[in-house]
């Protein structure tokens, strides 16, 4: 166990040195031997995990899928509202999110498969969408899977221009601002009444997350 242990430690510290490489340098100009020495490992140990620098890069992608996951909702609406603003926040706050956004916008990263965060975030929102459709949340016209697009979409351009003008400090009041502009047009108004879509709501959801965690490391295994 602890040698399985010491392997994911490894594991976490070559993906999070990628993380910064990447951030910092982008995907073209990032090296292997750069990341070797952020993440202070030797090249066998680094090979044993990650086979290439795109499939580091990769790896920092798929981190983000373990980031998406909040708490059951009621409304299905506030759910999908607190995915977007949860993943708004980890922005602000986490290395890895960053870097693997920086990843899927990186137009220079030629021979990079940068589908995938996108292809996931589109899936994620159109099955949110389609549970608050068959609980009879949105107005009649909508198409979950076009909606979940026009959403993923959305947020790739506000987050974008957030980090361009402000390195995401304003990022929270526009995706606010964002949510407030597209919820009318697909959510019913009657249900959007009791929908939380405050700045705050990301941080909120965040800690509510790290609540739980904290409680569930406080329970006894066997």
């Amino acid at each position: 166990m602890a040698k399985q242990d010491r392997a994911i430690r490894t594991r976490q510290a070559i993906l999070s040195a990628a993380a910064k490489v990447f951030e910092e340098r982008g995907y073209q100009a990032a090296t292997i031997t750069e990341i070797l020495t952020t993440a202070g490992v030797t090249k066998g140990a680094l090979y044993f995990h990650f086979q290439s620098k795109e499939d580091l890069a990769q790896g920092v992608l798929g981190e983000q899928d373990q980031r998406l996951v909040v708490p059951d909702r009621a409304c299905k609406t506030q759910e999908l509202v607190d995915t977007v603003m949860l993943h708004a926040h980890r922005l602000q706050t986490d290395p890895m999110v960053r870097a693997g956004v920086r990843l899927s916008l990186d137009q220079q990263a030629h021979d990079l498969d940068r589908s995938g965060p996108f292809l996931r975030w589109g899936e994620v929102m159109r099955h949110l969408l389609e549970q608050a459709q068959l609980q009879g949340e949105l107005l009649p016209h909508v198409v979950p899977a076009e909606t979940a697009d026009v959403l993923v979409g959305s947020f790739a351009g506000i987050q974008a221009m957030s980090q361009a003008v402000s390195d995401y400090q304003d990022l929270p009041d526009r995706v606010c601002a964002l949510l407030r502009h597209l919820m009318p047009t697909v959510v019913l108004s009657s249900i959007l009444t009791s929908v939380d879509l405050s700045r705050t709501r990301g941080a909120t959801v965040y800690t509510e997350l790290a609540e739980a965690l904290e409680e569930l490391d406080k329970v006894p295994v066997g």
